[in-house]
């Protein structure tokens, strides 16, 4: 057996403080791409593909978005986007990169939740309507062709 000499309660307090400081951190930071992955446009369906007549990439097919709701989709460069249609013809895209810690936030009907820390924001307008996030979520430019919402070239 060795002799084991006892830890001081300093390094203790300064350990027990590091690790409880990095715990929330890695969580939040390990359940961005876990907690809510982007769905495609419909449950079961295959992402719409960018088609010729189209410019820019498809995101979604404006009939697999309900209006007054919204769908998860990604962008040209893979990240994850939310496509909503408040009126009948109307859509909008945003990040779906929460403005509070980056988790990825979801469709919720009129609303887009964020299930690490709650914020809300409105489908339509990408407002936060409950924090802890302090900003709207990103628009990302789209239109309508044909029968898929297409992101617009920048």
């Amino acid at each position: 057996m060795t002799d084991a000499q006892p830890i001081s309660r300093r390094r203790l307090i300064a350990t027990a403080s590091v690790t409880a400081c990095a715990l929330p951190l890695a969580a939040c930071a390990g359940t961005s791409s876990d907690t809510a992955k982007p769905s495609g446009s419909a449950p079961g369906s295959n992402p719409p593909k960018s088609s010729g007549a189209a410019k820019g990439h498809a995101l979604a097919d404006v009939s697999d978005i309900p209006v007054g709701s919204s769908v998860s989709g990604k962008t040209a460069d893979g990240k994850p986007v939310l496509i909503s249609q408040p009126k009948a013809g109307t859509v909008v895209a945003f990040s779906a990169i929460c403005t509070h810690m980056g988790c990825t936030v979801a469709p919720a009907g009129k609303e887009l939740h964020c299930p690490c820390h709650g914020s809300v924001y409105d489908a339509a307008t990408g407002k936060v309507l409950h924090g802890p996030a302090p900003r709207p979520l990103p628009p990302i430019p789209v239109k309508v062709a044909g029968k898929q919402v297409v992101q617009k070239d920048a």
